[in-house]
């Protein structure tokens, strides 16, 4: 594919999520800028063929820097991990609201033609994920308004600053509401892991010190429904070039129990562990699913791999990860 003379910015490009998303658009022939905060040794994946910016996006002037030349925009920069980080780092999560106003500023100022911004199923009311056989959440389900308290109540907050910059603007947005994305190249310890890779690194670092029992937090009967990267990638990109301004969920329909998926791990690493509930760790909402009837219906697509397909592949990722940093 002939490379595409518009630039195209992706913010949080460091991360998970945003380093994966910069390889497709290079796989694509796109012409890309990628920014983060950290310094680039920290960065999850590092893309020679992108331009790499370390930019502090909670400052106005670098986000008008990021988004000088830029066409379109896909916005990840925020702070946030897994329940353990979004429950005891409230006030932190809530700062991203800079990042967010700065970043859409920037590229209505800068003259960008579209905006996507990368929210979450934190959005939706606790009340309606209160028991385990929860009822997969609606896109317009999210009002009246009872999001995750501080991460949640700032992704919900941003939502809305698109849809003003829209009408008031003119600035063209989409939204995607993630669900528990998880894969390779991602966070797998330090606290701000979420489940998927909590459970691989502990069940690797079982495997390969001989350990016989599994810490879980809760009393794994919670119920989530786990996104792979690949199609969390796939999913962003129909979206942005999709003619649908309305926020879209991006998640599995899949619901699974946190015991189903330790077992389904359990049974990729070849043990069998003994299992320890901490009741008195973070644990987030009882239940958690997505619905997916907008997003086939708009776009003709939603997610359909088999949650082992992902699992597989991260396990032996983060195994290899583990197993390598018990020899240095």
């Amino acid at each position: 594919m002939a490379i595409n003379d518009d630039i195209q910015l992706v913010t949080g490009a460091g991360g998970f999520i945003g380093g994966h998303l910069v390889g497709r658009l290079l796989a694509e022939g796109k012409r890309v800028r990628a920014v983060d905060q950290k310094s680039l040794d920290q960065w999850y994946q590092l893309h020679q063929d992108a331009e790499n910016l370390v930019l502090d996006l909670r400052k106005a002037e670098s986000c008008q820097e990021a988004a000088r030349g830029t066409r379109w925009i896909y916005h990840l920069a925020s702070d946030m991990g897994g329940m353990g980080f979004i429950e005891s780092h409230k006030a932190e999560c809530m700062i991203s609201v800079l990042i967010d106003a700065h970043m859409l500023l920037a590229a209505r100022d800068q003259g960008c033609e579209r905006f996507f911004y990368a929210s979450t199923a934190c959005v939706y009311p606790e009340s309606r994920q209160d028991h385990t056989d929860v009822n997969p959440l609606r896109e317009d389900q999210v009002y009246p308004a009872q999001p995750e308290d501080g991460y949640g109540w700032e992704k919900l907050y941003a939502e809305r600053l698109c849809r003003h910059f829209r009408e008031d603007y003119g600035l063209s947005s989409r939204i995607a509401r993630y669900h528990a994305v998880f894969g390779e190249q991602g966070t797998f310890d330090g606290g701000r892991e979420k489940a998927p890779a909590a459970l691989c690194r502990k069940i690797a670092l079982a495997k390969l010190t001989g350990t016989k029992t599994l810490d879980i937090w809760g009393d794994g009967k919670q119920t989530r429904s786990f996104l792979y990267i690949d199609e969390a990638i796939e999913g962003t990109r129909r979206i942005m070039e999709g003619e649908v301004s309305s926020p879209f969920n991006l998640g599995s329909d899949n619901l699974v129990t946190i015991n189903q998926l330790a077992d389904l791990i359990e049974e990729i690493a070849g043990v069998q562990l003994e299992r320890h509930y901490n009741l008195s760790a973070p644990q987030g909402v009882r239940g958690r699913c997505s619905d997916n009837t907008l997003i086939h219906q708009s776009l003709d697509w939603s997610p359909s791999l088999p949650l082992r397909h992902g699992i597989e592949r991260t396990y032996r990722w983060i195994h290899d990860q583990v197993a390598a940093s018990l020899i240095r």
